[in-house]
């Protein structure tokens, strides 16, 4: 399970999400050249996405298969990457097991 957290430079948890993503061969096999955000997150590895990477990793998310994540989890991780854009010293955070 991969879930999704904002964090502040100092480590402070500002925000998480109520819903986890599994990681399954959707994930897996996305390809980065396509998706160069999802693309790169590892099931075992926390994965930080700063201001910049947070807007293209949302313009990924629309364009996301069928199936790669459940909508309760994709609109999460919209309302917390907007967070991300709409604050200052903030992080977009993928913790995986």
């Amino acid at each position: 399970m991969i879930n999704l957290q904002v964090r502040g430079e100092n480590g402070t948890i500002e925000a998480h999400a109520k819903h986890g993503v599994v990681w399954g061969p959707e994930l897996a096999v996305l390809d980065q050249s396509v998706f160069p955000m999802l693309g790169h997150l590892l099931p075992y590895a926390d994965t930080v996405f700063n201001h910049r990477q947070v807007s293209t990793l949302l313009e990924e998310v629309p364009r996301l298969p069928e199936g790669v994540l459940t909508n309760e989890f994709a609109r999460e991780l919209m309302e917390l990457g907007q967070v991300v854009l709409d604050g200052q010293g903030l992080y977009l955070w993928f913790l995986g097991d």
